[in-house]
């Protein structure tokens, strides 16, 4: 318990206090009068199956009422209570991964990486909850205090959609490229998106990429096709070589060591050829790295739509130890979600992901809990889809974290708002709340690899003591 409330203790300290706010009334957002073919265009887009996310459920195309919310006063004993509740629900016990043996293949990894520097890959795909590197970035730095940075690891190109973050790297783009892969694009592209599920197009001359970051090595992955533009690759300035996406259609990398330090890469368009990057990778000889995948409004099965040749190439070149599924957020207030289409596409992503890469670990984390607001109340399948993720994780061997239990159960979320750690939509949680989850997840498998431990050193401590 004083473990517990001293890293909350900690997290408050950089937290202001917040108001909270509460649904009073609605309003209707201003409608610009439409052409009939642009209202046909819309309808299309509103009626793709299960495309709905968080964020679109309050967009004008949906003629949804808007909530109007006002700040109320949250006193510092209402606080106080609240924070002492979750204090109590995240305190650090066994127990809380589920099916942890499903782990052993990922905990080796990291048992070689403290005996001799063996570089270690986790990869995260997920929603808006990924998306925003908050929690991952807590995890990432756990991880790599204890068992050594392996840089930043894979990155999207440029900065690919609103929401998009990572605190370990700085990427931009200009204006002339175009995303392919997140949900405003559903069904629109072709699914060659590479590792992350997003790419970025550009089609004319002098569009740049930018990547600051410090690694021993650098890679860039694209899209090799036939026809493929020319890019300018430069460092701090300075011209290095050509780069070529020309060649037969598949997944195209270019490498590049760099000397010791920070650099900022630039990549310029060179013509009208068409030039397609799924993102960097920039990494360390040793330690480990905490990749972010995660795209605003996702689902689990928008997996299943990206071009399984070139992205299982690319994820089996990653060889990542761990993979994390965070997903169901959005399936929760799906229109269209049914039970059985999830569990057969849930069974199918996993499928994928062990045809891909065989030995990697996978942990599937359950969505949160969250309450949807509206004029009348939305379908929520939370406890539905917690239950499936569940049973399909110990049915293929995966472990589980059950993010809404951990939390605190069905309303917590109320609780988080109220010590100002969830955001005011009840679905998001607020920086502050983001690192105490990734801490919470990360003492998990902690306590989980030190259990390993035990077991995996005991035979080497008998023979020494013979």
């Amino acid at each position: 318990m004083k473990i517990a409330a001293l890293l909350l203790a900690l997290l408050l300290a950089s937290v202001p206090s917040v108001a909270v706010t509460h649904k009073t009334g609605v309003r209707k957002p201003k409608v610009k009068p439409k052409s009939k073919a642009k209202s046909r265009s819309t309808h299309r887009h509103a009626t793709v199956r299960r495309t709905h996310s968080v964020v679109s459920q309050y967009s004008h195309h949906h003629r949804r009422a808007v909530p109007v919310r006002h700040a109320v006063y949250i006193s510092p004993a209402l606080r106080a209570t609240a924070e002492a509740e979750i204090a109590r629900v995240m305190e650090p016990v066994p127990g809380h991964l589920e099916n942890a043996s499903a782990l052993v293949p990922f905990f080796e990894e990291l048992y070689r990486a403290q005996q001799d520097g063996h570089p270690v890959h986790i990869l995260q795909y997920g929603d808006s909850h990924t998306a925003s590197d908050d929690w991952v970035n807590a995890m990432r730095e756990a991880f790599q205090a204890k068992f050594g940075s392996g840089g930043p690891g894979f990155c999207f190109a440029g900065h690919p959609y609103l929401g998009y973050r990572r605190f370990d790297v700085s990427g931009s783009n200009s204006s002339g490229w175009h995303t392919d892969g997140t949900v405003a694009r559903l069904n629109s592209g072709d699914g060659r998106y590479g590792l992350g599920g997003v790419s970025l197009t550009a089609e004319s001359p002098g569009q740049t990429v930018n990547l600051t970051a410090a690694s021993d090595e650098l890679q860039l992955l694209y899209l090799q096709q036939p026809g493929g533009g020319s890019l300018q690759f430069a460092v701090d300035g300075v011209t290095e070589e050509t780069v070529s996406t020309a060649g037969d259609l598949g997944p195209g990398k270019f490498r590049y060591t760099p000397s010791p330090g920070q650099h900022r890469y630039t990549l310029t368009t060179l013509s009208s050829a068409p030039v397609r990057l799924f993102g960097w990778v920039a990494q360390n000889h040793s330690g480990v790295t905490f990749e972010t995948m995660g795209i605003n409004g996702a689902q689990a099965y928008m997996m299943l739509d990206w071009d399984e040749a070139i992205w299982s190439a690319e994820l089996a070149d990653r060889d990542p130890a761990l993979i994390v599924l965070a997903y169901g957020t959005n399936e929760a207030i799906s229109r269209k979600w049914n039970a059985e289409d999830y569990r057969i596409e849930l069974h199918r992503v996993i499928d994928r992901l062990r045809h891909a890469s065989p030995t990697t670990s996978i942990l599937l984390v359950g969505p949160p809990d969250c309450l949807f607001h509206s004029r009348s109340p939305m379908p929520g399948n939370l406890d539905e889809i917690t239950e499936i993720q569940r049973e399909i994780a110990s049915e293929t061997g995966c472990a589980f974290w059950d993010w809404r239990e951990r939390m605190g159960g069905p309303g917590a979320t109320r609780v988080w708002v109220r010590a100002g750690f969830g955001q005011m939509d009840n679905v998001h949680l607020t920086t502050a709340g983001y690192r105490l989850l990734g801490n919470t997840i990360f003492g998990d498998l902690s306590m989980a690899y030190d259990q390993f431990l035990k077991i995996r050193t005991q035979p080497e401590q008998e023979v020494s003591q013979k």
